[in-house]
């Protein structure tokens, strides 16, 4: 059995690259497509299969891909995968709008339908700036129709999160089978806490990191914000009690996640990694009571919801925090987050893969 594994891109290694590290353990044979890579930026797992880019890595799309959007449906329709019995796509940006073989075993893990051109867009078009923002709503309708349209050249569907099962549902009429994503477990270890609450990961529009800073700003408790694409008007809104650390590595992180008082996660997430890392360091998490965080924290026991996104909300949320945060228990919280480990996520693509391709009569997992 021949396997091609489609990732959107390589560029960095976030929740989607280390679902992709796990496809590389369950396939070691298989090759690698993307629009573009950035080798200096992935693991070694990935890096030591064979990796084909698209004509977008020539005319700079590995610096400049987001600009490129376009001209994604044309790159990936080019990729010849004739010779291969089974193609997973690895979708968040587009990747499943490849065209596999008739009697090839098509299965999208999709990390979300692209935000950008479903609900979110009217929120990327703004935040985009006034021509990058026109292009898009230009250029929407089209995509929108071309992702549809793909997504009948699936045949089985995993959703990482229910979230994201209604979405697919939503936009595409399609039945998905949820399998969360893994989270490395060995990375993390409880410490002890310091004071300064915690927000991390790469500042999007979505993840309203601007809501933390005004709330903790107003309530003059010290937050530390980690990750890159801090703007001005981020830094405007920050009392002296917000520190910007700018990205950091692995290592770096785990420090942070395991110091945290509590990790604070304003945004809808389709499923959110740095919740179940937090918590994997034994520390509770104020989340936003919607998406993919219903499904990983436990109100009460590895922390608390708010339900809108709101500085009010928020703030309301952080005191509720704080008149339960003796009785949160580091271990029971570790132990919440060691039911999203690696090793079950395998487990459960292995049982998943065996079970569709015996239906299709190819050669199972190994």
């Amino acid at each position: 059995m021949r396997v091609a594994l489609v990732h959107y891109w390589l560029v960095g290694m976030r929740g989607g690259e280390k679902v992709l590290e796990a496809l590389c353990e369950l396939f070691p044979d298989a090759d690698i497509f993307t629009l573009v890579v950035d080798r200096d930026a992935i693991s070694e797992t990935i890096s030591r299969h064979r990796i084909e880019t698209s004509f977008l890595q020539k005319i700079g799309g590995r610096r400049h891909y987001k600009k490129l959007l376009p001209l994604m449906p044309l790159a990936l329709e080019m990729f010849d995968l004739s010779a291969y019995d089974l193609v997973v796509s690895s979708e968040a940006g587009p990747a499943k709008g490849i065209i596999p073989r008739p009697d090839a075993l098509h299965v999208c893990y999709c990390h979300s339908p692209m935000r950008y051109i479903w609900d979110l867009a009217p929120e990327y078009q703004r935040e985009a700036g006034r021509l990058a923002g026109a292009a898009l709503r230009l250029a929407g309708p089209r995509l929108r129709q071309w992702d549809v349209t793909t997504a009948a050249r699936v045949d089985r569907f995993i959703a990482n999160s229910a979230f994201v099962a209604r979405r697919i549902e939503k936009y595409y009429r399609r039945e998905s089978t949820v399998i969360h994503p893994p989270v490395d477990l060995s990375r993390f270890a409880i410490r002890s806490p310091g004071d300064a609450y915690l927000c991390a990961g790469q500042i999007t529009p979505y993840k309203k990191i601007e809501l933390a800073v005004e709330a903790f700003t107003r309530m003059e408790r010290p937050l530390v914000v980690v990750g890159d694409g801090v703007s001005n008007r981020l830094r405007a809104l920050a009392g002296p009690g917000i520190r910007f650390t700018g990205p950091v590595d692995d290592a770096e992180m785990a420090g942070w996640l395991a110091r945290c008082r509590a990790l604070v996660f304003p945004g809808v997430e389709d499923f959110g990694i740095v919740p179940l890392e937090a918590m994997a360091s034994g520390r509770p998490v104020i989340a936003c009571g919607r998406g993919g965080a219903l499904e990983t924290v436990v109100p009460g026991v590895t922390g608390v919801h708010f339900v809108e996104q709101t500085v009010a909300s928020l703030a309301d949320a952080v005191q509720r925090f704080e008149l339960i945060e003796p009785r949160l228990d580091p271990r029971r919280i570790r132990a919440h987050a060691e039911r999203f480990s690696r090793q079950r996520f395998l487990n459960e693509l292995r049982d998943f893969f065996d079970r569709e391709l015996g239906r299709t009569g190819v050669r199972a997992v190994a």
